[in-house]
């Protein structure tokens, strides 16, 4: 099968497929922790380096090396690694490219996991970061008039909606030295495609999109062959965050799946962002494919959808934001999202209390804003369970 003649649904079908002696039609789930040889020499070969084989699963596994190809074919990437979680994902390749001394430059608008890797942890090992508002160019530009060795942001951000021009920042980031890594989360495989913009590295939580129906953790960073091969696989081996066979198996069939889901839902959430735009008891809302949107013209052009969330404010703060969240009845409230089923939380209070009300305001979340992962189910339920919440 020619890769170079395939677009990205054929692959994420078809790719990476490695049937066994049985000529399987599904990929083959190989729950197995260790693999034997035919002899000591061959164990021996094996472990210096003389023979392409699978050794022990921390290191390798033929299921988890299935998924590896096949997001690695979907996104024209040279490799890939799947790691145990997208926070490991984020922080071993963070820590991959970097040493005591160096100094990373960081969109301030990020996860809050993200940002205590970048504030708190990467500091204990003596690396730095300075941050920027990832929509400012002139910030960038001035961080990165300086040699850095790493560009971290995420575009869209979560949950602020912020982008970054992938392209502009990248040949920034190149001229100061330093490797660009894009958590593409937001957008998904199926709505952005960083590497074609300029960047180096592309991080994911393959629980979100890639496996969708809220059943696995995992994580994947993708890059050069000497990345993956060279800085970050070593790095992996000894360290042991790596994926397990049975995860990287169910979220193998996902991404079969995954454009299907994926458009549906960022169809449903602008009809819902548009609607939600008129509401009086809705102060304002964040979208990529809004016109209303800072960065909509950015959008467009480096993006192909808007994505499955809907930010948007409240009028009234933490209380209010906690009476709509607790009157909806189709929508669950839950800090995940990209999931099957529609989700809302309250960033201030789950996924960004971690980052003080300082880091909250600088990013825009107030304490009456409400993320909204839009899934599968009509949309006109969902439009009706958020107008009943909404009059309350």
């Amino acid at each position: 099968m020619d890769e170079q003649q395939l677009r990205p649904d054929t692959l994420a079908v078809r790719a990476g497929l490695d049937r066994g002696h049985h000529d399987e039609t599904s990929e083959a789930l190989y729950l197995t922790s260790g693999y034997v040889y035919a002899s000591a020499e061959e164990a021996a070969a094996a472990f210096a380096g003389e023979l392409d084989r699978h050794r022990y699963s921390r290191v390798s596994n033929p299921t988890v090396s299935m998924l590896q190809e096949r997001v690695r074919a979907m996104e024209g990437a040279e490799a890939a690694w799947a790691t145990a979680s997208g926070m490991a994902a984020v922080f071993n390749a963070l820590l991959a490219c970097t040493r005591t001394g160096d100094r990373v430059v960081a969109s301030r608008s990020l996860f809050g996991s993200c940002f205590v890797i970048l504030d708190e942890l990467l500091p204990r090992y003596g690396i730095t970061c300075d941050f920027v508002d990832g929509d400012d160019l002139t910030q960038w530009e001035r961080a990165l008039s300086a040699p850095a060795q790493a560009v971290f942001f995420e575009s869209p951000a979560n949950p602020m909606q912020q982008l970054v021009d992938v392209a502009a920042v990248s040949d920034l980031a190149h001229a100061a030295g330093a490797t660009v890594i894009v958590d593409n989360i937001f957008a998904s495989p199926v709505f952005q495609r960083p590497l074609e913009h300029g960047a180096d590295v592309i991080v994911y939580s393959t629980t979100k999109h890639m496996d969708g129906h809220g059943r696995t953790l995992g994580g994947m960073v993708l890059g050069t062959a000497d990345f993956i091969g060279e800085q970050l696989q070593p790095f992996m081996r000894h360290t042991g965050p790596t994926m397990s066979p049975f995860n990287a198996w169910v979220v193998l069939k996902s991404l079969e799946t995954m454009s299907l889901r994926v458009e549906r839902m960022a169809a449903s959430a602008l009809d819902l962002a548009g609607w939600l735009e008129g509401h009086g008891a809705v102060t304002w809302v964040r979208h990529p494919w809004l016109p209303s949107h800072p960065q909509h013209e950015l959008a467009r052009r480096q993006m192909t959808g808007g994505g499955t969330v809907v930010t948007f404010e409240v009028g009234g703060g933490t209380d209010r934001a906690f009476e709509v969240l607790n009157a909806l009845r189709v929508i669950d409230i839950s800090n995940n999202f990209a999931d099957a089923k529609s989700l809302t939380t309250h960033p201030a209070t789950t996924t960004h209390r971690r980052i003080g009300p300082d880091a909250r305001r600088a990013i825009g979340i107030s304490d009456g804003t409400i993320r909204l992962s839009v899934g599968l189910e009509d949309v006109e339920d969902l439009r009706d369970d958020l107008d009943r919440a909404l009059a309350i």
